[in-house]
């Protein structure tokens, strides 16, 4: 198998969750009800350590330690997509964010589940099943907030449009993509996205928002090549404070 094409897809992955994952958790003391902030809090902490877990199959084909690759380096060495660096904003922001790649990444690791790179197929089948709550979770307070009172739907559809085409940037392609499909190790962004749309259209519908129009279609891509908004590096500056004081802590 393609080593560096399966290292490029588990950095992507690893790096979309450790990003969103500190996102999220900035909601922590924060949420607009106590149910909310513990709810955000805790999906925060289940993406950390679902991209822990990455970054050990990564150090296991000879990548540094989790610890050293989370915190070490710089923006323009992170392949996240630009949409999980995004300053969280209102709750109506972060809740269509939520939506949006919380779809997005269920179906990933769905289909990641019968990968035959075994590490991450094993791996996935067990996440694959931690985010059924994201994901209802989602869902749920995507709809009765887009069924809520004209204020609140107006947010909500304005969130929608203004995530859209970064939520596009997911999936962005990997220059390893083809030997990704041909090796079975997977089906491809072409593929997931596909799933996602098909997906989050019925929910939407249900929710009373509109899906923009196809003609304003722009994924912003370059995040996964190390191209990021001036957002990403403050974050990872405040997420590696701690690390970069004393490595060889023990905590």
């Amino acid at each position: 198998m393609n080593q560096d094409a399966i290292k490029e897809l588990l950095y992507k992955m690893a790096d979309d969750l450790l990003i969103l994952g500190h996102r999220n958790s900035e909601w922590t003391g924060l949420g607009p009800i106590l149910e909310e902030d513990i709810a955000f809090s805790s999906m925060a902490q289940d993406k950390i350590g679902q991209s822990q877990a990455l970054f050990e199959i990564l150090h296991s084909l000879g990548e540094q330690e989790p610890d050293i690759v989370a915190f070490m380096r710089n923006a323009n060495q992170f392949h996240n997509s630009q949409f999980v660096e995004l300053p969280n904003g209102e709750y109506d922001f972060s809740t269509i964010r939520h939506f949006l790649f919380d779809h997005a990444d269920q179906l990933r690791f769905e289909m990641l589940s019968n990968s035959l790179f075994e590490p991450l197929a094993k791996l996935s089948r067990k996440i694959k099943g931690e985010l059924k709550y994201h994901v209802f979770h989602a869902n749920i307070w995507v709809t009765k907030l887009g069924n809520g009172n004209e204020e609140s739907h107006s947010r909500m559809q304005n969130a929608l449009n203004e995530c859209w085409n970064f939520a596009l940037g997911i999936f962005e392609e990997s220059q390893f993509e083809r030997q990704l499909i041909e090796e079975k190790i997977f089906e491809g962004e072409v593929e997931l996205k596909k799933r996602w749309l098909e997906n989050i259209s019925g929910i939407l519908e249900k929710a009373n928002l509109k899906i923009p129009n196809t003609n304003t279609w722009q994924a912003i891509n370059g995040g996964r090549q190390g191209k990021h908004t001036p957002n990403l590096q403050p974050l990872l500056d405040e997420m590696s404070e701690v690390f970069k004081i004393d490595a060889s802590a023990e905590w």
